[in-house]
């Protein structure tokens, strides 16, 4: 009897925790003994994949991988010096009650939610934290709605309603973020693994790339970027004690002190500006950040006061062959925030919002770049022999071009 017990004791001791657990791994991991993730019986680890412990479950096999958890999608560094230096000073807890959906934790965050079935991350991986107003969902032709609950219509796409726009080019053709976006440049934080000219060459025949000029001083996709989803203004209001709530009619998070709401929302050609390269690049208003504090029905302090005008160079994924035809860019002054008084239709002071106006340079900055110098622009738009002859034979091309297809 005894050597018996001793028998039973010696098995339960040698059998897998995946089977004591009656666990059963699925996917790439199929074959592998817990051990190899959760650790020997000097230490278990109970979550291998998590940022706590730099997920030691994973690295052991993909060495190198926990420097994810040092870039900017873990850390979120830029998002929590603003807040400090704008929305923090008002509430030192704003980040913690705002900002706290799209950080990576752990490495099923993109790879799936069972650790026991590791998957590869799938578009949908991505697009969980990159849509609306973040690069991400435009790529399939998805721009973010108005805030207004009138707005609220349409199809759903992670619970949010989006508007129809054309999508990339790249994803009609059935690319996904993983063929520009690989793990070892995420890692390295790198911004892609691929640029433009790895896949196309400038093509001489294209009247436009037969500038040098185009060629030396813009991304591809300053050119080449259809739309790009713009927020100009953006509203943060918090209401204590304040029955007057009721009357915002905008979507808003269930329990949360805040009402955030747009003054206005653009899905068009987007601004251009100089990126950190020197090279001219679309950008968008990145925070422009107005802030109000609502106690008992009173406001406290300044209303809609301006915490920040700060714009962010950046690269759409809308890409279409066609571009805006030469006066899109050399003699619109308000694509470079040059926007001449006479030609405003938003007058931001007239509702006390502190701007001239949202494509005015002036108290506004490109965090990482600058907006283009007026006497650069004002060369760019001088309109010289090169630009006369380049405008001219660009319209003759389009000319013949629907010609040539009425007769079909």
């Amino acid at each position: 009897m005894f050597l018996t017990i001793v028998s039973i004791a010696l098995c339960l001791l040698t059998v897998s925790p995946a089977r004591a657990h009656d666990i059963s791994l699925k996917g790439v991991h199929a074959t592998l003994p817990c051990s190899s993730c959760h650790g020997d019986d000097s230490e278990r680890l109970s979550r291998p994949t998590s940022r706590d412990n730099r997920a030691r479950g994973c690295v052991g096999c993909h060495r190198g991988y926990d420097a994810l958890f040092d870039q900017a999608m873990t850390t979120r560094a830029r998002e929590r010096r603003f807040v400090e230096q704008t929305f923090g000073k008002a509430d030192p807890h704003f980040y913690q009650k705002n900002c706290q959906s799209c950080h990576i934790r752990d490495c099923l965050d993109c790879h799936g939610e069972n650790g026991h079935n590791i998957t590869r991350p799938a578009q949908n991986s991505c697009l969980g934290c990159h849509k609306g107003y973040f690069v991400g969902t435009d790529y399939h032709g998805m721009a973010p709605r108005e805030d207004n609950v009138r707005y609220q219509r349409g199809k759903l796409f992670e619970g949010e309603t989006f508007l129809k726009m054309l999508p990339d080019v790249h994803a009609e053709a059935g690319m996904e973020c993983g063929d520009c976006h690989s793990m070892k440049s995420l890692v390295a934080g790198s911004k892609s693994s691929k640029k433009c000219v790895d896949c196309h060459k400038p093509s001489d025949s294209v009247i436009e790339h037969g500038i040098t000029a185009h060629l030396t001083n813009l991304e591809c996709y300053a050119c080449h970027s259809a739309w790009a989803a713009q927020e100009y203004g953006t509203f943060y209001v918090r209401l204590v004690n304040s029955p007057s709530s009721k009357y915002f009619r905008v979507k808003r998070k269930s329990g949360s002190e805040y009402i955030k709401s747009a003054y206005l929302r653009m899905q068009n050609a987007p601004p251009l500006g100089i990126n950190d390269t020197g090279k001219v690049s679309p950008i968008r208003p990145q925070f422009i950040s107005y802030f109000s504090d609502i106690r008992d029905g009173k406001p406290v302090g300044e209303e809609n006061r301006l915490l920040a005008a700060h714009w962010k160079a950046f690269f759409p994924h809308t890409i279409r062959r066609g571009t805006v035809m030469c006066e899109g860019c050399h003699i619109n002054a308000r694509r470079f925030i040059l926007e001449k008084e006479e030609n405003r239709i938003y007058q931001l002071q007239l509702d006390g919002m502190t701007l001239n106006s949202f494509w005015d340079q002036a108290c506004q900055e490109v965090i990482n770049g600058s907006f283009m110098e007026p006497s650069r622009f004002a060369r760019m738009s001088s309109k010289g022999p090169a630009y006369t002859k380049a405008y001219v034979k660009k319209w003759k091309r389009l000319v013949d071009h629907v010609e040539d297809s009425s007769k079909q």
